[in-house]
């Protein structure tokens, strides 16, 4: 991990061209990690319990669980304040977490709070696509200016590690980062704590993965056999914060890692066996809010029940997860910008974008499963890029970014670039070292 930089060192780098960001305290320690799924969750106590009374009680009793709620701004340093309940179109959500453990002895003590997870949800204008996009913790970028608990504002940096924005500004910064680095616009954000991951796979009864080796990490207490493993609690978490275990031991591996788990938990949440269930439905709502900070835009139980409602209906072939495209630079990584802008490029003309490469070194097609295995020859038309050249025309933006459409409007993505929708049955690949 880096070392943040004194006050000193960061007055000596260079400053961004907009102005000084308003006052924001910065975030108290918490132990958050992921998944982006959970803020989403909390809007089951209202759209998901069939009975009144039930839901009545629930609404009320996961509203007043809410946790403190964190002022985002903007690059001028006006707070954000969009419309309650205004999901009539596309929207962004950003989700931060961290390993500091929060000064829960059985995550250790690291002494900082580096946002280790970095997610960024964006919903399209018809709800029929969903793209989460992963941001390694070890890639390079500028971080802008951000708020000081002080008063007034830090300077900003011109190449840091995405993961110290957490501890240098807050989640304010951590959003204004990524907005810098992917041209959109994040009015909600959230950061979710460990404890949360424990219990909403509780919540859900535990989560299917697939494993291709046995799995042993002694740093995360993480110990799994080959084949398929019902997580939850304790183990669900190490399963999710495990580097050392999986792929080449990287950051990269354990993002493709995550996005096995994610989409297990996607079909998981989406069937018919937790969404008839007002116990499992009531428990995800409940662990959700009782565990995430959120943004003050999206501590309200009505916008996130419109997040939910824009989100039920979308089919789990259209849910994308995928790695923000970047390259081994010195002792991280940097963003590899073609690939890159053809993805944000995508999402800024809000476009669904399709898969062409594999899963990413941490995970692999499931030779067993039923359901789409490959990710460059799948059968869901959400990853599936087309055959025929003459049906693919290019797309731009302001930006630079190009890519191709598929007569659907689909972006069809680099092959180096890694993830896979949520409808692939993938397993985790065991650390080869």
């Amino acid at each position: 991990m880096s070392e943040m930089p004194t006050r000193a060192q960061t007055r000596a780098q260079e400053k961004s061209a907009g102005p000084s960001v308003a006052r924001h305290g910065r975030l108290k320690k918490h132990h958050p990690f992921k998944t982006i799924l959970g803020i989403l969750a909390a809007a089951v106590a209202v759209v998901g319990i069939s009975t009144a009374s039930v839901a009545a009680y629930a609404t009320y009793d996961v509203a007043t669980s809410f946790k403190p709620s964190v002022k985002l701004v903007d690059a001028k340093g006006n707070v954000s304040t969009p419309k309650i309940g205004a999901m009539d179109g596309a929207f962004n959500v950003l989700l931060a977490g961290s390993d500091s453990g929060g000064g829960n002895a059985a995550y250790g003590e690291r002494g900082e709070t580096l946002n280790d997870v970095t997610m960024l949800l964006h919903v399209s204008a018809d709800h029929k696509n969903a793209t989460v996009v992963s941001f390694p913790r070890d890639m390079y970028v500028p971080i802008p200016s951000c708020p000081d608990p002080n008063g007034g504002s830090f300077d900003a940096m011109s190449r840091q590690k995405i993961n110290t924005s957490l501890s240098y500004g807050g989640l304010a910064c951590t959003v204004l980062t990524v907005e810098k680095l992917t041209g959109l616009d994040i009015p909600y954000a959230g950061v979710i704590e460990f404890d949360g991951v424990i219990e909403m796979s509780n919540a859900v009864g535990g989560v299917n993965v697939c494993v291709a080796g046995d799995i042993e990490d002694p740093y995360t207490g993480l110990a799994v056999k080959a084949g398929e493993n019902t997580l939850q609690g304790a183990q669900a978490l190490a399963f999710l914060r495990t580097r050392h275990g999986v792929g080449d031991g990287s950051d990269l591996g354990r993002i493709s890692n995550q996005q096995v788990f994610m989409s297990s938990l996607v079909r998981t949440i989406k069937s018919a066996d937790t969404l008839s269930n007002p116990v499992k439905v009531y428990g995800l709502a409940k662990a959700a809010t009782s565990n995430i900070q959120l943004s003050e835009s999206l501590n309200n139980v009505t916008t996130i029940a419109s997040m939910a409602m824009a989100l039920k209906d979308v089919d789990i072939s259209k849910v994308v997860f995928v790695q923000y495209p970047n390259h081994y630079e010195g002792d991280g990584v940097a963003p590899s910008k073609d690939d890159a802008d053809t993805l944000m490029a995508a999402l800024r003309n809000d476009q669904p974008v399709t898969l062409t490469g594999d899963t990413g070194v941490g995970s692999q097609a499931d030779p067993n499963a039923a359901t789409p295995g490959a990710p460059a020859t799948p059968a869901t038309p959400a990853t599936q890029a087309p055959t025929d050249a003459t049906t693919q025309a290019p797309t731009t933006d302001a930006s630079g970014g190009t890519g191709s459409t598929d007569g659907t409007g689909s972006v069809t993505l680099p092959s180096e670039v890694h993830g896979q929708t949520a409808a692939q049955v993938t397993c985790s690949k065991p650390f080869e070292g």
